[in-house]
């Protein structure tokens, strides 16, 4: 997304300066008019040589954000800062200060600025989306209203350790067999590129027909020795088109449904969704943050469209008089356990307990299918790994073996 330097007015009266990001300038003065500032020069901020090159392969490095443990941390410092009674305007300085990631204390000054300038602190972090998500903005904004400040970047804290600890089980599922799989290309790449035309030669000296398999290996060989090229731009091309494909709102619905239903990882994926779900809004509750702008909050955050639409249509369904569960348990996605114990605690009025409850209990789901998946992956990489090698050994070795046969009969 282009960003904008601009310089404006504030409502006070002061004349401020920074970098807001929108499709188009039209739309970055809009946002400028919305937080009540009067644009006084705008202009498109040049795009660096590299970062264009990254957009175009689809490898996008967004400004201004920030690591969930960077948030994390200075989520827990802030609230002790502003439990001691410290001004948030200094607490900001003393943070920003001792902040290491270089885009994290630009982000800071900027906060830190408006501040003084006369917005709110949920106002001032929502000008840097990339770095303080919708659902950190609204917990800050209740505890603003709430006076309860400090609480609620307690309960921040807690939220973002226990969201990254989820993130890191499910990283580390994924991370062997990645790894394996990539060396298995790289030494298949190889093999293909380097070893298979040494026995091109040798067997071309053989003067007799080549088994198929054979003759099938060493033409894959030679197209990409001829084609190497392909093997650079197919698998930029493949990644590039699938991000296309997936930021259409109907590729996005058709991968996060199937991705849902996948044999092996649809299950862990959906797991991950209630914990987050449950996780997200049980936290929002808690904070005090009303159920509708919760369930907009966390539609908004939820990492998958169907997931999202199922959050939606329960938003609808309690503006019009109904239950939280009930629309939950008609979208499928949520187990029976799921609704009935968010049932318990609608009645109950105990539904943030209860919510908090749910995600623990999928935290742990999520822990112990992800050893199941790693123990299973495993075994399957390294037959598949197995298979390919071997078939290439195999097929390269069989002239041998029918030259050996023929010079034993000949014998």
């Amino acid at each position: 997304m282009p960003a904008y330097k601009y310089k404006a007015k504030t409502a006070a009266g002061l004349v401020m300066e920074g970098l807001i990001e929108a499709d188009e300038q039209r739309a970055a003065v809009e946002k400028l008019r919305g937080q009540k500032m009067v644009v006084l020069e705008i202009v498109e901020k040049p795009v660096p040589p590299l970062e264009k090159f990254r957009a175009l392969i689809g490898w996008k490095k967004s400004k201004g954000e920030i690591p969930s443990k960077d948030l994390s941390l200075f989520s827990r410092q802030l609230s002790t800062l502003v439990g001691a009674g410290v001004p948030i305007v200094q607490s900001l300085g003393i943070l920003e200060g001792q902040a290491e990631n270089p885009a994290f204390k630009e982000v800071l000054s900027a906060v830190k600025s408006d501040i003084e300038a006369g917005l709110s602190i949920s106002d001032a972090l929502k000008k840097h989306p990339h770095a303080f998500p919708d659902l950190y903005c609204s917990m800050v904004k209740a505890g603003e209203l709430g006076g309860i400040l400090d609480t609620i970047l307690e309960r921040l804290t807690a939220y973002l350790e226990s969201s990254e600890a989820l993130k890191a089980k499910v990283k580390s599922a994924m991370m062997y067999p990645a790894i394996v799989l990539s060396i298995c290309s790289l030494v298949t790449v190889f093999l293909m590129v380097f070893v298979i035309p040494t026995f091109k030669n040798i067997f071309a000296g053989f003067g007799a027909e080549l088994p198929l398999p054979t003759q099938i290996l060493i033409d894959l060989s030679d197209a990409m020795k001829a084609r190497w090229y392909l093997l650079v731009a197919f698998p930029v091309a493949a990644w590039k088109g699938f991000g296309k494909f997936y930021s259409t709102a109907a590729g996005r619905k058709w991968v996060d449904t199937r991705s849902l239903k996948a044999p092996i990882f649809g299950p862990i994926l959906k797991k991950v969704a209630v914990a987050r779900f449950t996780r997200t809004l049980g936290t929002l509750i808690k904070s005090g943050v009303p159920i509708m702008q919760a369930l907009e909050t966390v539609a908004s955050t939820a990492g998958n469209v169907v997931i999202a639409e199922a959050v939606s249509q329960t938003r609808e369904s309690i503006r019009e008089g109904g239950h939280l569960s009930d629309p939950l348990k008609k979208s499928g996605i949520f187990p029976n356990m799921v609704t009935s114990m968010i049932s318990v605690g609608e009645e109950t009025g105990a539904l943030d307990i209860m919510l908090s409850k749910i995600a623990d209990f999928y935290d742990q789901e999520v822990d112990t299918a992800v050893k199941g998946l790693t123990s299973l992956i495993e075994p399957i990489v390294i037959v598949v790994m197995g298979l390919i090698i071997g078939t290439i050994v195999i097929a390269m070795f069989m002239p041998m073996f029918a030259m050996g046969e023929l010079a034993g009969k000949q014998g």
